[in-house]
C-alpha cells in the first residue's frame, strides 16, 4: 500500500507568505504532506526547475450569462472552465444574474443546470441582484446564503440593472446580517448617459468615444458613494474593476480609516489603453469594456496601488462576446459605441500576464502574485484554506509553472469560445504546464485531461470580518439616536 496517490517532487513551492523547496504528498485529493524526499506514491511528478503554486481562484468572470440586453456570453461552463484551467486556475466563481422579474430561486436553478454538467473546475457563483423586491430581500437572499452563496453584486449603472441608493442600503444591510460580501460596479449612471447623449448627438459614434463617454469622474463619484453607503451601515463592500487612480485612492483611504472596503483591478487596466479603441472601424469595438480603458499614467498609478496593497484582487472580468453578429457586431457591421456589447475575454491570460509583467520584471514578488491570483480571493469568498494555498489539509489544487517558457499570444492558442484576444501578439514568459484539481489532472503538457462535469459546487463560508471594527453610524446606534432600533 502506498502512502500517497501522487508526489510532486523537486519543485519550488510558493504561497502568499512563503517560498520554499519541498515535495508535496497527495492522498484522496488532499495535500497530506510537505517535506523533503517523500517516498511511496503511485505516481511521481518531477517538478525540478518549476514553480509549484496554488491553483488560481478566478473570482470575476461572466460565463453562460445573459447581459441585461439579452446577449449571451460566448463561453459556457465547459469552454469557460477549460480556458480558465489552461491559464492556471482551479476554481472559478462566475456570476449568476437576476434580471428584472426573476426570482433568485429561479436564477440559482438555471445556473446549477448550466454549470454542474459542464464545468471541469470547482465552482461557485456570485448573485447579481437587479430586482431587490421585499421577497428577495426577506426570503430568497437568506436562502442563497444558507446554500453557500455568500456574495453578490449590484450595479450603480445600466438602466436594466441599476439599483437605487435606497435599494443598495437594503441589500447591504441584508448582507451584513447574514455574513455576505457585496460587490459593486461603481459608475455614475447619469454622468455616463449625459456624455453618451452629447457624443451621439454630435456624431461622435466611433469605438474610441466609448472611453470618453465613461469619464473618470463617473467612477470616482460612484466609488465614493458606494463606500459611504456601505460604511454607514457597517457592511463590507468590494469595489470591482477599479480603473482610476483617484478611485483606488478612495479605496485606500477607506481601508486606512478602518472600513471594510476592498478593491479589485483587472489585466486590461494594467496592460491596455484607450488608444487601443482608436483602430479602424470596427476593430476598436473589440476593446469596449466598462469601465473603459484609460491611459499610460493611470496604468502606472494602478501598478503602484497593486504594489501598495490597495487591491486585494486581480481578476479577469472575462466577458466574452465574439467579433461577429452574435456579440460585438450584433447591432450591425459598424455599430456606434453605445450599441456594442461591453466586455472582452481574458480568463486564460490573467495569471500569465501578471507573472510575466509583474514577477519577472520585479514589480511584485512571487508571493504577492500568489496572493493576488489565488489566496486573497479564496479568503474573501469563504473557501480558504480548502482552496487558495498549499498546506496540509488543503485540496490538491495545484498549478505547476515553467517560469522560463515563452509564448506568443494568439487567438488560436486560447481555449475559450472566442475569435479574438485583446492581447494578440503579446509575448509572455512563464506558463502553467500542469494543473491539478483535487489531485486529478485537468491540464498536462498542453493537453486537456478533465471531462465535463468533473468540477464540484463549492458551498462557501460567510465573510470573515476578523480584524475589522464594528461601528454603526451614530444615527443607527440606539445609544446615540434616542433609542431608535433601525437595524
Amino acid at each position: 500500500m502506498t502512502d500517497y496517490d501522487m508526489i510532486i517532487r523537486g519543485g519550488k513551492i510558493a504561497t502568499a507568505s512563503d517560498v520554499f523547496e519541498a515535495d508535496v504528498g497527495i492522498k484522496d485529493g488532499v495535500i497530506t504532506a510537505l517535506a523533503q524526499n517523500l517516498e511511496g506514491a503511485a505516481e511521481i511528478i518531477d517538478a525540478t526547475g518549476k514553480l509549484v503554486l496554488p491553483g488560481g481562484v478566478e473570482s470575476h468572470c461572466h460565463i453562460a450569462q445573459e447581459s441585461a440586453t439579452g446577449a449571451m456570453t460566448s463561453d459556457d461552463y465547459y469552454s469557460g472552465s477549460v480556458s480558465a484551467a489552461f491559464g492556471g486556475n482551479t476554481t472559478i466563481i462566475p456570476f449568476a444574474a437576476q434580471h428584472r422579474g426573476q426570482s433568485v430561486r429561479d436564477v440559482m436553478r438555471i445556473y446549477d443546470d448550466r454549470a454542474a454538467p459542464n464545468s471541469v473546475l470547482d465552482y461557485s457563483y456570485h448573485l447579481i441582484i437587479s430586482d431587490p423586491t421585499e421577497k428577495v430581500i426577506r426570503d430568497e437572499l437568506p436562502e442563497a446564503f444558507a446554500a453557500g452563496i455568500t456574495s453578490f453584486k449590484v450595479f450603480m449603472t445600466y438602466d436594466k440593472l441599476i439599483v437605487s441608493d435606497e435599494q443598495m442600503l437594503d441589500i447591504l444591510v441584508t448582507a451584513r446580517e447574514h455574513g455576505a460580501l457585496t460587490m459593486v460596479h461603481a459608475e455614475n449612471n447619469a454622468m455616463i448617459k449625459w456624455m453618451v447623449g452629447r457624443l451621439v448627438e454630435k456624431g461622435h459614434t466611433q469605438a474610441r468615444y466609448h472611453a470618453v463617454s465613461h469619464p473618470e469622474a463617473a467612477e470616482v463619484e460612484a466609488i465614493n458613494r458606494g463606500i459611504s453607503l456601505a460604511s454607514f451601515v457597517d457592511a463590507p463592500l468590494l469595489i470591482v474593476h477599479v480603473s482610476t487612480d483617484a478611485g483606488a485612492r478612495r479605496v485606500a483611504q477607506a481601508r486606512l480609516d478602518g472600513q471594510k472596503i476592498f478593491g479589485e483591478t483587472c489585466p486590461q487596466y494594467l496592460f491596455l489603453e484607450a488608444d487601443d479603441l482608436d483602430r479602424p472601424d470596427p476593430e476598436g469595438t473589440k476593446f469596449c469594456c466598462s469601465p473603459p480603458l484609460r491611459n499610460t499614467a493611470t496604468q502606472k498609478a494602478l501598478w503602484r496601488h497593486l504594489q501598495a496593497g490597495t487591491f486585494h484582487l486581480y481578476s479577469s472580468d472575462h466577458a466574452p462576446y465574439r467579433f461577429d453578429e452574435t456579440g460585438k457586431l450584433s447591432s450591425g457591421p459598424n455599430p456606434p459605441f453605445n450599441k456594442v456589447a461591453n466586455g472582452m475575454p481574458g480568463i486564460e491570460m490573467r495569471a500569465p500576464l501578471l507573472f510575466s509583467e509583474g514577477v519577472l520584471k520585479g514589480r511584485i514578488s512571487l508571493s504577492t502574485f500568489v496572493a493576488l491570483t489565488s489566496t486573497n480571493a479564496a479568503r474573501l469568498f469563504g473557501i480558504h484554506p480548502k482552496k487558495g494555498t498549499i498546506a496540509i489539509g488543503s485540496d490538491a489544487d495545484i498549478a505547476i509553472w515553467d517560469p522560463n517558457e515563452t509564448r506568443t499570444v494568439t487567438a488560436q492558442s486560447m481555449h475559450d469560445n472566442m475569435d479574438y484576444t485583446p492581447f494578440e501578439g503579446w509575448q509572455v514568459t512563464g506558463w502553467p504546464v500542469t494543473v491539478l484539481s483535487r489531485g486529478r489532472y485537468v491540464v498536462d503538457a498542453g493537453d486537456l485531461k478533465a471531462k465535463p462535469g468533473q468540477g464540484q459546487f463549492l458551498k462557501r463560508a460567510p465573510f470573515d470580518a476578523t480584524g475589522y471594527t464594528t461601528e454603526l453610524a451614530g444615527e443607527l446606534n440606539p445609544a446615540s439616536n434616542f433609542g431608535a432600533k433601525i437595524l
